[in-house]
């Protein structure tokens, strides 16, 4: 009967202290629930704003820079007065060298020069010697004309427009047997062909301006 009470009361014994377990476990907080507490939110101030990079200056305008202007090309015609020479001036070239109908072709040019001074109201407007250029309009079998096609005046070129030449034009050279006897000179003329083949050097014809060319005047 002792055994039984003894037994009794251990039995009692271990419940209670089961109970007192049981109850303890009971009392002491949610450490998983207090882990999963929420944090407090950190401070806003604390943080660290990013710091905003000033903004680009803008650039500064190029100054614009002034355009360059072209300067207006020089007149070509010389500075000073000008004067015209009408048509139908008379112009006597002496031819700088041989042409022939047989080894000259149309568009053929030559050298001349004035051999006496041209002269509009008196005044000298092309003096004797100016560089003077002719050319060959006409080419065929023992013929050939010519006409001029400028003249050059203080280094500069005008052109030129002359009635056409044949050799046979050429200036006769004077002499005093042929100027005491010109009965037998035409005689001679009636009875020799004319050569309109060769137009040799230092021949000598008179022109005559076809249309009116304006050059610069002294003074």
């Amino acid at each position: 009967m002792f055994h039984s009470q003894l037994s009794r009361k251990l039995y009692l014994a271990v419940a209670a202290a089961g109970l007192i377990g049981v109850a303890g476990c009971s009392s002491q907080p949610d450490t998983a629930a207090t882990n999963q507490a929420p944090k407090p939110a950190p401070n806003q101030a604390a943080k660290a704003s990013p710091v905003k990079k000033p903004a680009p200056a803008p650039a500064k305008a190029k100054a614009d820079t002034p355009k360059v202007i072209p300067v207006a090309a020089k007149a070509t015609q010389p500075a000073g007065h000008v004067i015209t020479v009408p048509k139908g001036t008379p112009i006597t070239a002496i031819v700088g060298q041989t042409l022939k109908s047989d080894k000259n072709h149309q568009g053929d040019t030559f050298v001349a020069s004035l051999s006496s001074p041209v002269k509009v109201n008196g005044k000298t407007v092309l003096p004797k010697g100016a560089q003077i250029t002719g050319k060959v309009v006409t080419v065929r079998k023992h013929e050939l004309k010519v006409q001029l096609a400028s003249v050059v005046l203080h280094g500069k070129s005008y052109d030129l427009e002359t009635n056409t030449l044949r050799p046979s034009d050429k200036a006769q050279a004077k002499s005093k047997t042929a100027s005491a006897d010109k009965s037998s000179d035409k005689a001679e003329q009636k009875d020799k062909p004319k050569d309109n083949s060769t137009l040799s050097a230092k021949s000598q014809l008179t022109f005559r301006l076809a249309k009116p060319v304006t050059v610069p005047a002294k003074g």
